[in-house]
């Protein structure tokens, strides 16, 4: 008896089901491209507990017919390839036939539709992938498809769901995908009877984009002019580097209108800002490119979110220069103008002095950001009394600061250099931690509160910490759309952008930087404290009012994450070094 057999029709779309339904947003992404397919011009989804109960999917496209409708519940039936050379240009966002069947076969699943010249439509209904009915229905035309009880039948697959706002949230940025993919298109996004969003049909692209980014953010977008070279099209928007995040999160790309992923196009973007990112953090862009379906694979991913580029240099080249060429554009017309005065004849030309800007930390108890009182004196060389309790002389005194951003002290023994910005986060990682196991962390309320927007899934993240922030401090509440309201903040963080603050603090988080369903406070306060700390770095010529704090903290050599606050280098040492190994003459 032979060992290979041929799976059975609905154990093999079971399989397949696998690969293409991960999750009930990978569902809503099939079934809204076959939406945008058939020509729809209004595309409606709602969902129950997350797409798990339920998920309809409601069209005005071209519709079926009743032998079409019968085929499409059919593994690798598909409308829109018909032969080899077909695959080599794909035009459309779907082509395999294996998304509706596969959806049937894990969930209970309906579907009616109409063409727009028929008299009635048909109506199907599958359990598990077992056709139970079919029979004529009233229907408008297009084409609606209603998935209930998905992955019913498969439970090893369905214990893998996560929590229902997660698997919404995922949802959610997916529409808000296809969205902007398709700009003249009206979607309608409904949650658990309530309506999330509503965008009506042509819009322009860059509508599309502020309604994402929220107007704030929008007045900052970066316009990238439609450029044509070598057969490949661009176009788009970016973010200055500013507002660079961690992860590519905050990239959307569209390729001949598909969402797309390419490590190619992420370089273009980044060589794009002429190294002006930080390590770890990518632009955020939304970008619409063109290109002959020949010069690209899209069968590459099962998903198909990767794509594979004929001339991937080709791309990456054109982004590199529409991006360099935005961003100059944009600093032209955001430098002051120049203002020319003609010297006299009788005096020298006079140069304008360029004063520093001095911070100070006089009012720090501990407070970051706190630079109300800038002074241009000399800077002090003894220790100040420490804020609260007995007045200790430090042995430290200030000599320099090295490129602004060690400080070099003088001490008995030698030579130490103090890191201001790891001794800012111990003395606020420690305030953390205090507050939070005494009376918790006073916290102080916002005159106006700050709305984030973050996005669907990272506002999904923050608001399933809520409990944590709240124990920092930082009171945090679901404003709806994605949005997130910031009322209070502790009452000793005073940062110059709160706002820059808390998204750097979501996008760790986000990134998996941060544990997730196990946040420890601890890692929570390691992680404000880090990122208050680069929020404004102190600057070294306060060392003296630092050290001040800095040794009223029970580990004060150490930063939160182990670096060192303070390096020494003895006499003895530095001696040894000059003699080059020779005892010093005295």
């Amino acid at each position: 008896m032979p060992r290979i057999r041929i799976l059975p029709e609905i154990l093999a779309s079971q399989v397949a089901a696998g690969e293409v339904v991960e999750r009930p947003a990978s569902a809503v992404k099939e079934l809204v491209e076959n939406s945008l397919d058939a020509g729809a011009r209004e595309i409606l989804v709602e969902i129950r507990r997350g797409g798990a109960a339920l998920l309809r999917v409601i069209d005005d496209g071209s519709g079926m017919s009743r032998e079409d409708a019968l085929l499409s519940l059919e593994r690798h039936a598909t409308s829109k390839l018909n032969d080899l050379s077909g695959l080599a240009e794909i035009r459309t966002l779907g082509f395999r036939g294996e998304a509706v069947p596969s959806i049937a076969s894990v969930s209970r699943f309906r579907l009616v539709t109409r063409e727009a010249q028929a008299l009635a439509g048909t109506e199907i209904s599958v359990d598990g992938g077992v056709m139970r009915d079919v029979r004529e229905a009233g229907c408008a035309p297009g084409t609606l498809v209603e998935v209930r009880d998905l992955f019913f039948n498969v439970p090893a697959r369905r214990k893998f769901l996560r929590a229902e706002t997660t698997e919404a949230a995922h949802i959610e940025h997916q529409l808000r995908l296809h969205a902007l993919a398709a700009a003249g298109v009206r979607f309608r996004f409904r949650k658990d009877e309530r309506e999330v969003f509503d965008l009506p049909g042509g819009m322009s692209r860059f509508d599309r984009v502020r309604w994402m980014t929220g107007n704030e953010l929008g007045g900052e977008l970066v316009v990238l002019e439609p450029t044509r070279e070598k057969g490949i099209a661009v176009e788009g928007f970016i973010l200055p580097a500013a507002h660079a995040r961690k992860g590519r999160r905050h990239q959307c790309v569209f390729l001949n209108g598909r969402p797309v992923e390419d490590s190619a196009i992420s370089r273009g973007l980044a060589e794009g800002f002429r190294g002006g990112l930080a390590d770890g953090f990518h632009p955020c862009a939304w970008l619409w490119i063109e290109l002959d379906p020949a010069l690209v694979d899209v069968n590459v991913h099962p998903a198909k979110r990767e794509i594979r580029l004929h001339r991937p240099h080709d791309v990456r080249d054109l982004l590199t220069r529409v991006v360099r060429e935005g961003l100059g554009k944009q600093e032209a017309v955001n430098r002051p103008p120049m203002v020319s005065q003609a010297p006299s004849a009788s005096s020298p030309r006079a140069w304008p002095a360029v004063l520093p800007v001095q911070r100070s930390f006089e009012t720090m108890e501990v407070s970051v950001g706190d630079f109300s009182s800038p002074r241009l004196a000399e800077q002090p060389t003894e220790a100040p009394a420490l804020p609260t309790g007995e007045a200790t002389a430090l042995p430290f005194r200030y000599l320099a600061s090295l490129h602004e951003r060690f400080a070099l002290l003088e001490s008995d023994d030698g030579l130490v250099l103090l890191d201001p910005r790891a001794a800012c986060e111990r003395i606020l990682y420690e305030r953390w931690l205090q507050g939070a196991s005494d009376r918790g962390v006073d916290s102080q309320t916002l005159l106006v509160p700050i709305l984030l927007e973050p996005g669907p899934r990272e506002c999904e993240l923050a608001l399933r910490h809520r409990d944590e922030f709240a124990r920092a401090g930082i009171e945090l509440e679901d404003f709806g759309s994605g949005t997130l309201r910031i009322g209070s903040l502790p009452e000793f963080l005073k940062l110059p952008d709160a706002r820059a603050f808390l998204n750097a603090l979501i996008d760790d988080l986000a990134a998996g930087q941060l544990p997730g369903s196990r946040w420890a406070f601890e890692s929570m306060a390691r992680a404000m404290a880090r990122r208050a700390a680069l929020a404004e770095s102190p600057r070294p010529s306060e060392a003296l009012r630092l050290l001040g704090l800095l040794f009223r903290c029970e580990l004060p050599y150490c930063a939160p994450d182990g670096r060192p606050t303070l390096s020494e280098f003895s006499l003895r040492e530095l001696e040894r070094r000059f003699a080059g190994g020779r005892p010093s003459i005295p």
